[in-house]
């Protein structure tokens, strides 16, 4: 018997990014329950590699560096695409 949580191999939901380190180029991006997942700015979907804090964005979790989950895809929410969608 595991004992280990299952867990899909990615997932979607809107969160705000919670922290952002420029130089560092290191973020996190927490969902509405409190849950926190870390990020790069390589994982900032329009390229820019900024975002602000208190951003909303779309984000994708899967398996990242050292066995962990973390954003590989982090998408700000547009006012055409509103909060209730995800991007395509």
């Amino acid at each position: 018997m595991s004992t280990t949580q299952e867990f899909p191999a990615t997932r979607q939901f809107e969160g705000t990014v919670s922290a952002f380190d420029q130089r560092r180029g290191l973020g996190s991006v927490g969902e509405p329950d409190g849950t926190a997942w870390s990020f790069h700015a390589t994982a900032i979907s329009d390229g820019s590699r900024r975002i602000d804090v208190g951003t909303p964005v779309w984000v994708t979790l899967g398996p990242g560096h050292g066995g962990r989950y973390e954003a590989r895809s982090v998408t700000p929410v547009s006012p055409e695409i509103g909060p209730s969608q995800p991007p395509a």
